[in-house]
C-alpha cells in the first residue's frame, strides 16, 4: 500500500500543494514550523478521519479560509483509489472514495492502513488509560471492521445513557426506560472486552521479540488488557452501579473506563520504568503496530509508516534498529536535518526541503 501524491488546498499553512512520492522512503526536512508535520498529519487525516492529535476540523483549515481539501492517491491491491476530503469550518467533514460520497466517515477506516509514531507517542506509556484505549481502538478500527461497528454503537448508547442519567433529575418515571439502554450496552461492550482481550494477547506475542533485541536481550516486554468488567459481570456490575450512576450522572462502568498496562518482567513501565525504558517501550509498541497490522490485514499490502521527528529522540543504536525494521513498506520521515541519513548511508528515495509552506524536491543528495 502506498500514497502515490497528495493535494492539499488551504490546509494548515498550505495554501495549494501538489506532491508525488516515492513509494519506498520519503524524508521531508527543514527547519520547526515549516509545514513537515502538517503533510504527515493530512495522510494521517485522509487515512483515519482523524488528525493524530485530536484537532477538529476548524483548527486545520488554514486561518483566513472557511474550508480546506485533500485528495490522495492510494495505490493498493493492484487498484488505485482516489479519496478526497472537504473540510468545513463548524460543519461535517464531507467524504469522496473514487467520486463518490461516503455516507459514514468510518466507512473510510482500512482502505489506507497508516501507522504514525511522533515524540507525543510516549504518552501511550507513561500517561493515562485514554492514551492506550485510543491506541488500541485505531490500531482494531482498521484491521477489524466488525469492532469499529461495535466501537460506535457502544459511544452512541454511553452518550444516550448519560443523557439520561442527566434528565432523570426533571423526569424520573424515565428510569423504567434504563434497562433498555444497559441491555444495549452490555450487548455491545461485551464484544468489546472480548476483542481487546485477543489484541492484547496477539500483540504481546510480538512485541515481547522485538523489545528483546532492542534492548539487547535484558528485558522482555509483555501486554496486559486490564478490563474494568468482564463479559460474565458486566450486567452486574452496572446494575449494581446504577444509584451511584444516577447519583453522579455518568455510566461508570464498562470498556470506556478499560486500560492497558505494559511490563518488563513484573514491572509496570508506566510506574517504575526509567525514561530509557519508556521510550525503547514505545518503539517496541510501534514496531509491534506495524507487524501486527501486516499479520491481521485482509490485504498483502503492508501499512504506510508516518515518522515524525522520532530520530531526534532515539539514540544511535535505536535509530538504526528502527531504520533496518521499516522494510518493504512506504515510509515518511519528518527531520530537521539529513546528516543522520547521510553518515548512516540510509537509503532517501525521495528528499523535500519545507519552508514556509513550500516544498522542494531535492536531487543529488
Amino acid at each position: 500500500m502506498v500514497i502515490r501524491s497528495l493535494e492539499l488546498t488551504d490546509y494548515r499553512n498550505y495554501p495549494s500543494l501538489q506532491i508525488e512520492f516515492d513509494e519506498g522512503t520519503n524524508i521531508l526536512y527543514g527547519e520547526n514550523a515549516q509545514g513537515k508535520t502538517n503533510i504527515l498529519e493530512a495522510i494521517y487525516l485522509c487515512a483515519t478521519t482523524k488528525t493524530h492529535k485530536g484537532s477538529k476540523d476548524s483548527e486545520v483549515i488554514r486561518f483566513g479560509a472557511s474550508e480546506g481539501h485533500i485528495r490522495s492517491y492510494v495505490y493498493g491491491d493492484g487498484v488505485t483509489t482516489k479519496i478526497d476530503m472537504h473540510l468545513r469550518s463548524g460543519k461535517s467533514k464531507v467524504i469522496a472514495i473514487d467520486e463518490k460520497r461516503i455516507k459514514k466517515a468510518s466507512d473510510l477506516l482500512g482502505l489506507c492502513k497508516v501507522v504514525f509514531f511522533s515524540p507525543e507517542d510516549l504518552n501511550i506509556i507513561k500517561s493515562g488509560p485514554n492514551y492506550r484505549r485510543k491506541f488500541v481502538d485505531m490500531e482494531l478500527s482498521q484491521l477489524d471492521s466488525f469492532y469499529l461497528y461495535n466501537l460506535i454503537n457502544y459511544h452512541k448508547i454511553v452518550d444516550q445513557r448519560n443523557k439520561l442519567l442527566k434528565d432523570l433529575a426533571f423526569q424520573p418515571h424515565l428510569v423504567e426506560t434504563l434497562s433498555i439502554w444497559d441491555d444495549q450496552l452490555v450487548g455491545y461492550g461485551k464484544k468489546l472486552i472480548e476483542r481487546r482481550r485477543q489484541f492484547a494477547t496477539q500483540m504481546g506475542e510480538i512485541l515481547g521479540p522485538i523489545h528483546e533485541k532492542l534492548s539487547g536481550g535484558k528485558e522482555h516486554l509483555s501486554a496486559v488488557y486490564e478490563p474494568d468488567t468482564t463479559e460474565e459481570d458486566f450486567a452486574e456490575q452496572l446494575l449494581h452501579a446504577r444509584e451511584r450512576d444516577k447519583k453522579n450522572k455518568t455510566t461508570s462502568v464498562g470498556p470506556h473506563k478499560d486500560d492497558f498496562s505494559f511490563l518488563i518482567g513484573d514491572v509496570d513501565v508506566r510506574r517504575f520504568g526509567s525514561q530509557g525504558q519508556q521510550r525503547t517501550a514505545a518503539l517496541s509498541l510501534k514496531l509491534a503496530e506495524i507487524e501486527l497490522m501486516k499479520k491481521l490485514s485482509d490485504s498483502d499490502d503492508p501499512p504506510i509508516l508516518l515518522l515524525d521527528d522520532v530520530l531526534s529522540e532515539l539514540d544511535g543504536n535505536r535509530q538504526r534498529f528502527l531504520l533496518e525494521s521499516i522494510g518493504e513498506i512506504q515510509t515518511f520521515i519528518t527531520c530537521t536535518g539529513l546528516e543522520d541519513f547521510v553518515n548512516d548511508r540510509f537509503e532517501m528515495n525521495r528528499v523535500f526541503e519545507v519552508h514556509a509552506g513550500s516544498v522542494t524536491q531535492k536531487s543529488n543528495l
